[in-house]
């Protein structure tokens, strides 16, 4: 009774906050709504048993990806007036785009057929003594081990064509030099005066 309960709240919240993110007019408001949507589908998987998935959801995006998208809503100055100035102008287009994606959802509904060995695979459970968390662990760094690698090469490398790309060195600004920091002498920093009294430093 608690578990359906529990279910039954979580995915009402979930949808409302989801509707919220696409109908709120403030940013700030929609990124909050979509923290609570993400929250909630946490707790689905919860009760799901799937407690890794449930924590990537927290800890990837709640954590990262929706605070780092609040900070820049907050962050740009970006008039959100302006932008949406014809929002009334492309209302038929984003009509006849919901009635498309509605009807396309429906027919992939009424035409789901589950596969044989589905109800078979569905019931597998993970291997005694070891958790949810330790069985994907298991799977991924002994079985998988090679395409996990694989993997984190293909997004390092993604990662570095990214900065390169967006890299641009600016002719006038002055940068720091680290070989010169280190072989610089006191010798060519530091000039001693010796100044008489009554006297000053000339030209």
């Amino acid at each position: 009774m608690l578990a359906s309960l529990a279910f039954w709240a979580f995915s009402g919240v979930a949808i409302l906050s989801a509707l919220m993110v696409v109908i709120a007019r403030s940013p700030v408001r929609s990124v909050m709504f979509l923290i609570l949507s993400f929250i909630s589908a946490a707790g689905l998987f919860v009760l799901l048993g799937a407690e890794f998935l449930a924590m990537l959801l927290i800890v990837v995006y709640v954590g990262a990806v929706a605070v780092l998208f609040l900070f820049v809503v907050m962050m740009l100055d970006v008039d959100f007036a302006e932008l949406s100035a014809g929002f009334a102008e492309n209302i038929p287009l984003g009509a006849l785009v919901a009635v498309v994606l509605a009807v396309e959802l429906l027919m992939i509904g009424l035409t789901w057929e589950s596969a044989p060995q589905a109800a078979a695979l569905r019931a597998a459970v993970t291997p005694d003594g070891l958790s949810n968390v330790e069985a994907l662990g298991t799977l991924l760094y002994d079985d998988y081990i090679y395409f996990f690698q694989a993997a984190g090469l293909v997004l390092l490398v993604a990662m570095i064509g990214a900065i390169v790309l967006t890299l641009r060195h600016k002719p006038h600004v002055r940068r720091q030099n680290v070989a010169d920091q280190v072989q610089r002498r006191a010798e060519d920093a530091v000039e001693l005066m010796d100044i008489k009294p009554g006297q000053g430093i000339g030209e």
